[in-house]
């Protein structure tokens, strides 16, 4: 495939030499001072650029009929225009808080814990995260995707940061630490007992790996999709 990757920083890299590794070209990299570009040529985008980029380089590619996939956290916001600007021009996206593929299992075994505890009302639940200083949104992507799974499955509404646990909000805990990849850790605890999933990155390859399949399975198809159609999980 012909990839353009948008943001060309550590992970961008990382994806680079990944796909370049798997048999892929790349045809394009766009950074945030980047000079006009033209998506002719191109097979499919990769997204790790920016929270202020991120609308931008995925309407682009969906305007011009170029299936993307991004790992950008914290342009949410605008989801709904993007879902609805891919309906629209019949286009392929995918969207993961986490590309990595043992995330993505543990966000299933999280929404099967969640499930099971939810009955469980002597245990009350909170949430770790743990990333590098340059990380730019806090809480993680990742840590919002689990408390939205746990929330999918339990008596709980809502989750905040940085707060004390509550009947029906998920505390969420944010730390950032010089040279950590990522960890998250769920945790359920009684006055009896502690029980927790832990998933502790060890380098950004799991990322970049899970984002490359994802693209190669997202060209030639038409739709939204996530990791866990990717995965053929559920």
């Amino acid at each position: 495939m012909k990839i353009a990757l948008f943001g060309y920083g550590k992970m961008g890299k990382t994806v680079e030499k990944i796909a370049v590794d798997r048999g892929h070209e790349i045809v394009l990299k766009v950074e945030k001072n980047s000079k006009p570009y033209s998506l002719n040529d191109v097979d499919v985008a990769i997204d790790f650029s920016t929270p202020d980029a991120a609308f931008e380089n995925i309407s682009n590619c969906l305007k011009y009929g170029i299936p993307v996939i991004s790992g950008t956290t914290g342009w949410l916001k605008d989801y709904d225009s993007i879902a609805s600007l891919c309906k629209e021009r019949d286009g392929a996206f995918i969207y993961a808080s986490n590309f990595s593929l043992g995330v993505n299992i543990f966000f299933e075994i999280n929404r099967k814990l969640a499930a099971i505890m939810s009955n469980q009302d002597q245990y009350k639940v909170k949430l770790e995260e743990v990333h590098h200083t340059e990380k730019l949104d806090a809480p993680s992507g990742t840590a919002i995707s689990l408390a939205e799974g746990i929330i999918s499955e339990s008596k709980y509404a809502s989750w905040d940061l940085d707060s004390a646990s509550t009947d029906d909000s998920i505390p969420i805990k944010a730390l950032r630490e010089k040279g950590v990849t990522g960890t998250h850790i769920v945790q359920y605890s009684s006055d009896m007992d502690r029980l927790s999933l832990h998933h502790e990155a060890f380098n950004r390859k799991g990322f970049a790996m899970g984002a490359v399949i994802a693209a190669e399975w997202l060209k030639g198809k038409t739709g939204i999709f996530s990791m866990r159609d990717v995965l053929n999980i559920g």
